[in-house]
């Protein structure tokens, strides 16, 4: 469901209430034009469209505790975003123009590189290529990698636990940070910059922002964990029969590789067909086509480590059946094209006509059957929908996205959008499944958690909201 019934009950700011608030970023940062404000206002998929009072670029924590309080005191909605490349439409205001958007963009600093200690200090609008880059500097790696990685920013990959292509190897977005600096809904500043690596103190509090979409406090800054940058790096190109093939192929690797195994993508041969009819410069990767691919990658300490390990992890798949053909990347010009390759689904799907997309999760060892009991279900609501499951294989989130038959009509395809999300998500709860693996709840599916969360989970939730966001101004509707 993509909109809801909900309607903010926060009072638009009179033109007094506005001056007060551009007051504390100045005029220049203070954004009430339309056609600057536009680009705040929409999102990637376009499929939610906002409005807005006032868009507030503050460039220092004091300045977001300042508004925070002014809004607290007052009843204003206020908007966290980022690099506005949420997915579920979580950073968009509603479109009554009465919410007031925190564009944290201008909190960009990375305020410390420790490379002895392995952290870095990244402020909430530092960009993730930007936090990437300083790890590489330092000789060090942050692992957190998305497709949005050049425009998404530290504080929405938090606000979002952001998952990305090596969860496999070293987990979510919370799981990178030791430290968070927080500004409460009532201005109050939480310094919990710490960087140590055991803090048995009481409650980590840090864990209840990250995830919650800007609802419960407004992330400004995070110390995030930094690992030894691998010597050697091997990408290979694999092509197979089956996703059960390929969760074989996964155990195989464990077996082979251990913790040097950092990614396992899945890719079905629909995906690469989109990709060479849509893409640029864009071939093939294997000398003949597969009904499906898998994007592995290892991370080794040592470049025989990583020639001998990949060799023997293939050769056993291939004397086992496991796999049909294989490609290793020689050079990084051709690492750069599989990975570009799995990039640029999403895109190349978009020019297919419309698209229903979920992003779920199941057990690693189910997504095959989940696939199988999925797409036949799809096919079914939908002869002629074509289904292109992808993704992360590695840690069970799958990107079941449906595409409309060819020749259909795109309005009537997206008009079922809630039969199919219906259909999909009723599967993936037969297989003990999330609804939403790594893209958040955001709007679209504020609606639909009632229904798969725990209750008593959800009580706990919004008990939280009442206990930190008391007037309800942190990004009202969303989530909750």
């Amino acid at each position: 469901m993509l909109h809801s019934d909900y309607r903010p009950p926060n009072p638009a700011p009179s033109e007094d209430l506005i001056a007060r608030f551009a007051a504390i970023v100045g005029v220049r940062y203070a954004i009430r034009a339309p056609a600057e404000m536009a680009r705040y206002l929409d999102e990637p998929r376009d499929l939610f469209h906002g409005k807005a009072a006032l868009v507030l670029r503050p460039g220092s924590t004091e300045e977001v505790a300042a508004i925070l309080r002014l809004a607290n005191e007052t009843g204003t909605a206020i908007i966290p975003q980022g690099g506005n490349t949420g997915l579920v439409g979580g950073q968009v205001p509603h479109d009554d123009g009465t919410e007031i958007i925190l564009s944290l963009g201008r909190l960009n600093r990375i305020r410390e590189v420790d490379a002895e200690g392995g952290t870095l200090v990244a402020e909430a609008g530092v960009v993730l290529t930007a936090v990437q880059n300083a790890a590489d500097a330092a000789g060090l790696l942050f692992p957190l990698s998305l497709g949005s990685e050049g425009s998404c920013t530290v504080g929405g990959n938090l606000s979002t636990n952001a998952g990305g292509t090596a969860v496999l190897a070293y987990g979510n977005a919370r799981e990178l940070v030791l430290g968070l600096e927080v500004v409460l809904a009532d201005g109050r500043i939480w310094n919990g910059l710490g960087r140590l690596r055991k803090d048995n103190t009481g409650y980590d509090l840090k864990h209840l922002f990250m995830g919650a979409e800007g609802t419960l406090g407004v992330i400004t800054a995070a110390v995030l964990k930094l690992f030894p940058k691998p010597k050697a790096v091997t990408t290979a190109f694999i092509g197979l029969d089956s996703p059960h093939a390929a969760l074989a192929l996964l155990g195989l690797a464990r077996q082979h590789l251990g913790a040097a195994l950092t990614t396992f993508e899945v890719v079905p041969r629909i995906g690469i067909d989109f990709v060479l009819k849509h893409g640029n410069n864009t071939r093939d990767p294997l000398g003949e086509p597969h009904a499906w691919y898998v994007l592995a990658e290892g991370s080794f300490g040592d470049e025989a480590q990583a020639q001998s390990g990949t060799e023997a992890l293939l050769e056993e798949a291939l004397e086992k059946g496991i796999v049909a053909d294989a490609a290793i990347a020689a050079s990084e010009a051709q690492r750069e094209q599989f990975w570009g390759m799995r990039h640029i689904l999403s895109e190349v799907q978009s020019r297919e006509g419309g698209s229903i997309k979920h992003d779920v999760s199941v057990p690693v060892a189910a997504v095959p059957a989940f696939i199988d009991a999925a797409t036949a279900a799809v096919e079914a609501l939908i002869p002629g929908a074509r289904v292109i499951a992808f993704g992360h294989l590695g840690d069970g989130n799958i990107h079941f996205n449906v595409s409309q038959p060819v020749g259909g009509d795109k309005a009537a395809f997206l008009a079922g959008w809630d039969a199919v999300n219906e259909c999909v998500h009723a599967i993936v709860a037969e297989f003990s499944g999330s609804i939403s693996a790594e893209h958040g709840i955001g709007r679209m599916k504020r609606d639909l958690l009632p229904r798969f969360k725990d209750p008593v989970a959800l009580a706990v939730m919004r008990q939280l909201k009442a206990t930190l966001d008391p007037n309800g101004i942190l990004n009202p509707g969303k989530v909750l």
